[in-house]
């Protein structure tokens, strides 16, 4: 089927892939849009996936001011080349982040990040909030399960769900930035700072 440029635009759009990509994309999904969305992120993740293990020793230091400068942040992202860390997409990627970080405020970057002592304190307080249920062991694993993945979403970057898209997630992004730039991109660290707000030692 031939497939309308005004849609092939609407999926660039959207996700910020190639032309052909999306062309290519809509084709399989005989032209539905939400159908094609799902194939280019697949197809990302799988692109990301091979690059996953490169080494990102270039990149920039991102920076958003909040609120006046009453809130301030410095996000590290890391990618492969200087040629990559130089493009408008590359920086808008680190801003993007730098914003999400401003008004979200995560506490890791990873899942890998936050400390076992604090996560094996959440399930056990999930798991006391059933503990009088008497639902069977595996349906309260598997509800704490849950409400572990709702924890990483309040804490790790990655795993926090947009500011700008609820329904994508930060490492979504990342994968999409990988897809398109053709390089390992990762986000190394960052710091949050607010005016009067002090952290523990």
């Amino acid at each position: 089927m031939a497939i309308p440029a005004t849609q092939v635009k609407a999926l660039r759009d959207k996700t910020g892939a190639g032309f052909m990509d999306c062309k290519a994309a809509l084709a399989e999904a005989d032209g539905d849009l939400d159908t094609a969305v799902t194939i280019l992120r697949t197809r990302g993740q799988a692109r990301a996936a091979k690059r996953s293990g490169r080494t990102t020793s270039q990149g920039l230091v991102g920076n958003y001011l909040h609120m006046g400068g009453q809130v301030g942040v410095l996000v590290e992202v890391g990618c492969e080349s200087d040629f990559v860390a130089r493009t408008d997409e590359f920086q808008h990627l680190a801003r993007e982040i730098a914003m999400h970080i401003a008004a979200a405020n995560p506490q890791y970057v990873t899942r890998d990040q936050v400390p076992s002592e604090d996560l094996e304190q959440e399930k056990t307080i999930f798991r006391a909030q059933f503990e009088a249920s008497n639902k069977p062991p595996h349906v309260i694993d598997k509800i704490v399960e849950g409400k572990v993945n709702s924890y990483y979403q309040q804490v790790v970057l990655l795993d926090q769900p947009s500011i700008r898209d609820p329904k994508t997630s930060i490492g979504d992004l990342v994968t999409a930035a990988i897809a398109k730039l053709g390089e390992n991109i990762t986000i190394v660290r960052f710091a949050r700072l607010k005016v009067g707000e002090t952290t523990a030692d």
